[in-house]
């Protein structure tokens, strides 16, 4: 397993970090959740992504707690365990609510490393009223760090422009790819310190035989997968790639022996695409 280091993570607001390649849990059936957890673990990735409208935050803290269980070096304080708070659980008490009943569920970790809104598809005032309670959560120790996804700039800067505001978001997870760059809503981000997460970085494998994905793939002795995900990191993006399968989890963890240089990087680049993958894009709600 390679080390968490200033190689493979990234510094967040709030003084922690952050690694750059994590895995998510997103259709995942609750049967096979803890097993592919507990091998992403043994594999060496210490970022874990679910959600409550994922239906197995429960199987996740089983694989967690299984892999914490098999070795006196596995400790809790190196896993990132992050959910969300899906729309029907928005608002003030909703919220509160449904975190209790989301930590209850994985309550052998003691607390949410990460928690973040999953989307912005209400209204300014319920995403206000979620975030206090995010903010509480935190000042409680439920929490450690509170986010956003999917979430547009003037979403973010709500936030900011509430009085309110005490902790800012750490991390917006967003779908990011080649072919969905979004530059305005990425700088916009880093320049206040907000680290993207990209879900989709695989483009649900659509763009996998691309022919300049396969030509830098052959290049760097890489798969057309690895360098996908090599790109966003480049960016300074952390990736979360999905992955039914056990047996590719070491390969996409695989990311931190190359660097594509600067002309690599441009020529996979698509700075005027829009090719969304993931089914859906709420950063554009205008509510």
């Amino acid at each position: 397993m390679a080390p968490l280091t200033a190689k493979n993570c990234f510094p967040l607001l709030n003084g922690s970090r952050i690694p750059a390649c994590g895995v998510g849990v997103y259709l995942l059936p609750a049967s096979q959740t803890a097993g592919i957890v507990e091998k992403a673990l043994d594999v060496g990735y210490r970022l874990i992504d679910t959600a409550q409208e994922y239906e197995n935050e429960r199987e996740t803290g089983e694989g967690i707690k299984a892999w914490l269980g098999k070795d006196k070096n596995n400790k809790r304080e190196d896993v990132l365990y992050t959910t969300k708070i899906t729309n029907s659980n928005q608002g003030y008490d909703r919220t509160w609510r449904s975190l209790k009943e989301s930590l209850n569920k994985v309550k052998h970790l003691e607390y949410i490393d990460l928690v973040l809104i999953h989307d912005p598809l209400s209204d300014k005032k319920t995403r206000i009223e979620t975030w206090k309670a995010l903010q509480e959560a935190v000042d409680s120790g439920m929490v450690k760090s509170i986010g956003v996804s999917n979430f547009g700039k003037h979403h973010i800067q709500e936030l900011y422009d509430w009085e309110g505001l005490k902790y800012k978001p750490i991390v917006n997870q967003i779908e990011l790819s080649p072919w969905l760059m979004r530059k305005d809503l990425v700088d916009y981000c880093q320049n206040l310190g907000i680290v993207l997460e990209a879900y989709c970085p695989l483009t649900t494998g659509a763009k996998l035989n691309d022919p300049t994905l396969v030509k830098l793939a052959k290049k760097y002795n890489k798969t057309p997968a690895q360098v996908l995900l090599r790109w966003n990191i480049d960016r300074g993006v952390v990736v979360i790639p999905k992955s039914s399968k056990p047996e590719r989890l070491p390969q996409n963890f695989d990311l931190f022996d190359f660097k594509l240089t600067d002309e690599d990087f441009a020529e996979l680049a698509h700075p005027d695409a829009y090719d969304v993958f993931g089914g859906w894009d709420p950063s554009r709600s205008k509510s």
